[in-house]
C-alpha cells in the first residue's frame, strides 16, 4: 500500500513537470503577453525541460549572452509571467527645473514687456539687464513661460501645444523597419483640389513596395470618409495590409483610426513637413496630375470623376511599365507574392 501511494507520487511529479511549462504557455496566451515577453519565456522553458538547467546549452540554442539570460532567470517570477515584461526605461528621478523665484519674476516681467519676443531675444534682453546672473539659459526661459502661460493667443497655442503632445504619442515612421514585401506598408495621403470654387478631396493610397495604388474623391475631408476610403482598400488589397502610413491631418483621426484598430493594423506617421518620409505616394500624386488630371478630367461631379478615375486606375495598376519595377506594371509585379482583387472598369464599386 504504502508502495503504491509513492508511485503514484512519483507518476504525479513527473507529469507536473509537463503540465508546469504548457500552462505558463496557456497562461501567456490568456493573459495576452507580448511577443518578447513569449521569447523569454521560450528560453526559460527550454533551459528547465530541454537543457536541464544548463544556462550555457540555453544561451549557444538562443543565441545569448549569458548576462542577458540571468538578467530574466532573476526577474522572472512563475507567480507573474509579466515579470518577463519589459519594464519603463524612464528615469526614477527626473531633473526639476532650476530656475530661482527672483528669475521667474524677472522674466515674468521682461515677457509681458514684449510680450512677442522669443525666449533667445528675451535671453538677450536679461543678459544685457542682469549680467551678474550667468545660469539662466533660453530652456529655464521656455518653461517660464510655459508655466505662466504668457502667450499673445493662449487659445491658438494651446491648440498648438495639444497637437504637439498628440504627435509625441503618435508611432513615427522612422521607427518601422521596412520590409520588401507587398501589403507590408501601404501609404496615404490626400490632394486637395479647387474645381469651380468648390473644394474637393482626393485620397490616394499605394502599396509601397508593389506600387499598387487606389484613389477616391470626396466633398469632405473628414475621418468618416477617410474610413470609407481605408475600408474601399482593404477590400482592394484583400485584406493584405500590415501597416498604414499617413500623415498627421484630422481626416486621419478618430473613426479613421478606430477601423484601423478594429482591422488591427497599425498606424504610422510622417513627420512634421518632411515629404521625404512618404516618397512614393508623393510620386503617384504627381502622375495622378500629370496623366490624369492635366487631360480635362478634374470635374465636381463626385461620381463623374471616381467613374473616370477608376478607368485610369485600370490602367496605372494593370499596363503601365513602372521602371521601379523593371517596366512591369504593378498587377505583375503584385502577383509574384500573392494574389489580388481585380479591378474592374466601371462595374467596380469603387
Amino acid at each position: 500500500m504504502v508502495y503504491e501511494q509513492y508511485w503514484r507520487k512519483i507518476r504525479r511529479l513527473g507529469n507536473y513537470r509537463f503540465n508546469r511549462y504548457d500552462n505558463w504557455r496557456k497562461r501567456a496566451e490568456l493573459i495576452k503577453l507580448s511577443p518578447e515577453a513569449r521569447t523569454r519565456l521560450n528560453w526559460l522553458i527550454y533551459y528547465h525541460d530541454v537543457a536541464n538547467d544548463n544556462a550555457r546549452l540555453t544561451c549557444r540554442h538562443f543565441g545569448l549572452s549569458p548576462k542577458t539570460f540571468y538578467q530574466w532567470k532573476n526577474r522572472f517570477n512563475e507567480a507573474n509571467l509579466h515579470s518577463l515584461e519589459d519594464r519603463s526605461k524612464a528615469p526614477l528621478h527626473r531633473r526639476q527645473r532650476e530656475y530661482t523665484p527672483l528669475q521667474y519674476v524677472r522674466v515674468i516681467q521682461l515677457r509681458r514687456a514684449r510680450l512677442r519676443y522669443g525666449k533667445m531675444k528675451l535671453l538677450a534682453l536679461y543678459q544685457n539687464q542682469y549680467p551678474e546672473d550667468t545660469r539662466l539659459t533660453s530652456w529655464k526661459i521656455q518653461c517660464i513661460i510655459k508655466q505662466s502661460g504668457l502667450y499673445y493667443h493662449p487659445v491658438k497655442q494651446a491648440r498648438i501645444n495639444r497637437k504637439r503632445a498628440r504627435s509625441v504619442r503618435c508611432k513615427k515612421i522612422t521607427d518601422l523597419q521596412k520590409k520588401p514585401v507587398n501589403g507590408f506598408l501601404v501609404c496615404v495621403d490626400t490632394v486637395v483640389r479647387y474645381v469651380h470654387g468648390h473644394k474637393r478631396y482626393i485620397l490616394t493610397a499605394i502599396d509601397r513596395y508593389s506600387k499598387l495604388a487606389f484613389a477616391h474623391m470626396y466633398t469632405t475631408h473628414s475621418s468618416t470618409n477617410a474610413r470609407d476610403f481605408l475600408y474601399r482598400l482593404h477590400y482592394l488589397l484583400d485584406g493584405k495590409i500590415e501597416n498604414i502610413q499617413t500623415d498627421n491631418g484630422s481626416e486621419f483621426k478618430k473613426n479613421f483610426d478606430l477601423a484601423l484598430v478594429k482591422l488591427d493594423i497599425p498606424h504610422y506617421h510622417s513627420r512634421v513637413k518632411t515629404p521625404k518620409d512618404n516618397p512614393q505616394n508623393e510620386r503617384f500624386n504627381r502622375t495622378l496630375e500629370e496623366e490624369f488630371i492635366a487631360f480635362g478630367n478634374l470635374t465636381d461631379e463626385v461620381s463623374v470623376f471616381n467613374q473616370r478615375l477608376t478607368e485610369w486606375l485600370v490602367e496605372y495598376n494593370f499596363r503601365r511599365p513602372h521602371q521601379a519595377l523593371g517596366y512591369l506594371p504593378p498587377i505583375n509585379f503584385h502577383f509574384k507574392y500573392h494574389k489580388v482583387l481585380p479591378m474592374y472598369p466601371s462595374s467596380t464599386p469603387f
